[in-house]
């Protein structure tokens, strides 16, 4: 890997950025316990703020390193100490679980006109195909990002991918991210000013525009019907332009990997497929030559080797938020708590004299959430939603998927020994997150 790509600090859960160093303010001190527990954090699924979302990646000119925002949870090298943990949980949540930032997405690249006549559709699977056969009839699809903010040296890298003859190409929505202006290349080295259809930062899914005549659309696979050890290839931009249409290779590792991106949880599809920075936005095939993911995310540590652990966002869940956006340039109505959840480890369960048996720590509460107005507060524990025990975020999200904008949940809550019940009223996660 180029060294103006190595992470500067450690992201369990990074985007695929071009650049990782993470912003002053969110690493947290990494205290020698929390490496013991470095385990139970990966499993741990954190969030319930909403539905879907991810990245940002800055890529650097011909060498140059840039400083930039790096997302994802950030972990800081240990330090040395007796391993003890704190007095008070708080402080050992403080650490566990790291800061959520849920700053919202800017784009003010040129808009395109609404509604746009698309419709992106899945195809029946055919016959497989060879990696060589897969290479040469899908590489044409696959486009550079080059994503430009004013008055900034250097620029975005990401990938993309064709998603109609005439011009409409799909791409991770933190590639463009504070971005006034992008700039598409095709397999031929022919650059197009692109103009945004629209945006979604939740899903991270957003669709630029060139004008041009003549592309090579990719075709849409079912992600729903994937399974664990089904052959996948990725195609993409990785580290740079150098580097662009590299074909890479692996397996489904796991369907509906429950990751976390600025206080939003997505289920995505994991890949030991080789993914890196510059991947982002790019298509994950099944080897019928089909796009069954967006790749959007990687797991890394600069202390600690992992390899082999890359995410996609499930086709399914792209096909329908690109006609949303062709549409109405965004998406809405999907409602939010506006909290963010985790896990509590039995060590600190125990240590903390916890309530035992289940229930989710609170390690944010989003400002302008209905849940943040009725006083939840970072440091309690949901015992029960509805009436009905918790110990999983995805027991809570799945809860919240059967509601709509408008309806309540009513929260069981711990707060230092005492126990009471809170109505939250779930609001828009645009109206949240942005």
């Amino acid at each position: 890997m180029s060294n103006w790509y190595v992470s500067e600090s450690d992201s369990w859960y990074a985007p695929l950025q071009t650049q990782s160093a993470a912003p002053a303010g969110t690493k947290k001190k990494h205290r020698g316990w929390v490496r013991a527990l470095i385990a139970v954090a990966v499993i741990v699924g954190l969030i319930v703020g909403s539905a879907l979302l991810f990245p940002n990646g800055n890529a650097p000119k011909s060498g140059e390193k840039k400083n930039g925002s790096g997302f994802g949870q950030y972990i800081a090298p240990p330090d040395e100490n007796d391993g003890t943990l704190p007095d008070d949980y708080r402080e050992f949540f403080e650490n566990f679980y790291t800061a959520t930032d849920s700053s919202r997405t800017v784009i003010n690249i040129e808009r395109s006109a609404l509604p746009i006549d698309f419709a992106c559709d899945v195809a029946a699977a055919g016959e497989e195909i060879t990696l060589q056969e897969l290479y040469r009839g899908c590489s044409k699809s696959i486009v550079g990002i080059s994503g430009y903010m004013n008055g900034k040296s250097g620029y975005n890298w990401g990938t993309g991918v064709i998603l109609s003859a005439d011009g409409l190409i799909l791409t991770n929505t933190h590639v463009i991210a504070d971005c006034d202006r992008a700039a598409v290349t095709l397999y031929d080295d022919s650059v197009y000013e692109a103009r945004l259809v629209g945006a979604d930062s939740i899903s991270d899914i957003a669709v630029l525009q060139i004008e041009a005549e003549g592309l090579v659309p990719a075709v849409f696979g079912d992600s729903t019907v994937l399974e664990v050890g089904d052959r996948v290839a990725a195609i993409g931009n990785p580290l740079g332009e150098e580097f662009r249409l590299t074909l890479t290779d692996g397996i489904i590792s796991a369907i509906e990997r429950g990751l976390n991106y600025k206080g939003h949880s997505m289920n995505l599809l994991q890949t030991n497929t080789a993914i890196n920075e510059g991947n982002s936005g790019g298509p994950l095939f099944n080897m019928y030559g089909q796009v069954v993911g967006i790749t959007n995310m990687k797991m890394m540590s600069s202390y600690s080797s992992i390899e082999g652990i890359g995410f996609a966002i499930p086709s399914a869940t792209v096909v329908k938020l690109v006609n949303i956006i062709v549409r109405e340039g965004s998406v809405t109505g999907r409602p939010s708590i506006g909290i963010t959840v985790g896990a509590i480890p039995d060590e600190a369960r125990e240590k903390y004299a916890l309530p035992s048996g289940g229930g989710l720590y609170i390690s944010a509460v989003s400002e302008g959430s209905d849940a943040a107005a009725k006083g939840l507060q970072a440091g309690d524990i949901i015992l029960k939603v509805n009436g009905v025990e918790v110990s999983t975020t995805a027991e809570i999200s799945a809860m919240k998927e059967e509601l709509s904008v408008g309806d309540t949940m009513t929260f069981t809550i711990w707060r230092d020994g005492e126990v009471f019940d809170v109505d939250v009223m779930l609001v828009d996660t645009n109206d949240v997150y942005g």
